[in-house]
């Protein structure tokens, strides 16, 4: 499966010479390659996730904006262009169009889904509990797409994607970022089966049941990993995944908040 990424004559690449069966192999011309890059980028990966997941305050959107261009920069040092991030500007119109479509579909996936009696307890989150109609503005139009969608879509379908894309193709960039993508909601997914009452139901309050809700998100958002990789990899732009991102996460705390 090709990267199909459009605007490819940004990219700084040069072929090299053809096996004796299969396309041409391209390299990067860059001062670290592929894998160094990769490895670098789990590096500051994991300092992030800690630093946001164990910080307080503004830590959490100080670390998410820090984190996004140190990533950019390890892929402009390992030889990528902003077409390898999903960030050219002759795709970003199309982006933005995939971007809005996508966010009116979720949110008539979601208003429809609240006001079904079956699956109207899906929405219901102890998290949000004593949460003000502030707070709520706050996750929603600061919080969620700076603090998470902003670092995430950057990371795993932004640099991670494009750098292992552009060595070995698009099947091989969704796998890796779909599986990383999916270990990243390790620590996340601690308190999960306790904070929402639909998978207290499902996984018990135990540590075993912590335990299997936590492998159920790894699961879930790797799987939602392939999803975003695709809308990147279709739509040429990292505005696609990030607008189903935001809207996912941003509608998900707009029903917990408004259902009694």
């Amino acid at each position: 499966m090709p990267c199909g990424d459009p605007d490819d004559a940004e990219r700084r690449e040069a072929p090299e010479p053809r096996a004796a069966s299969g396309p041409p192999r391209r390299r990067w011309r860059g001062p670290i390659g592929t894998w160094p890059a990769v490895g670098l980028t789990l590096a500051v990966l994991v300092a992030a996730n800690l630093a946001v997941h164990y910080g307080r305050g503004p830590l959490g959107l100080v670390t998410a904006v820090v984190a996004s261009a140190l990533l950019l920069g390890v892929l402009h040092w390992a030889g990528g262009t902003r077409a390898d991030a999903g960030l050219a500007p002759g795709t970003l119109g199309r982006g933005a169009r995939w971007a809005l479509a996508l966010i009116g579909l979720v949110g008539v996936v979601y208003l429809a889904g609240a006001l079904l009696p079956e699956t109207r307890p899906l929405f219901e989150d102890r998290r949000h509990d004593g949460m003000g109609a502030g707070e709520l503005a706050l996750r929603v139009l600061v919080l969620v797409p700076v603090g998470t969608v902003l670092l995430e879509e950057v990371a795993f379908r932004g640099v991670l994607y494009g750098l292992v894309c552009r060595a070995h193709g698009a099947f091989r960039a969704t796998a890796v970022s779909s599986l990383l993508f999916g270990l990243w909601h390790v620590l996340p997914s601690l308190h999960l089966a306790t904070a929402k009452p639909a998978l207290t139901e499902v996984f018990g309050d135990s540590a075993a049941g912590a335990a299997l809700a936590v492998v159920a998100a790894v699961l879930f958002t790797a799987a939602a990993g392939v999803l975003f990789c695709e809308l990147r990899r279709r739509s040429g732009s990292l505005l696609a995944p990030m607008g189903l991102h935001w809207a996912v996460n941003a509608f998900g705390y707009v029903a917990g908040f408004l259902l009694p």
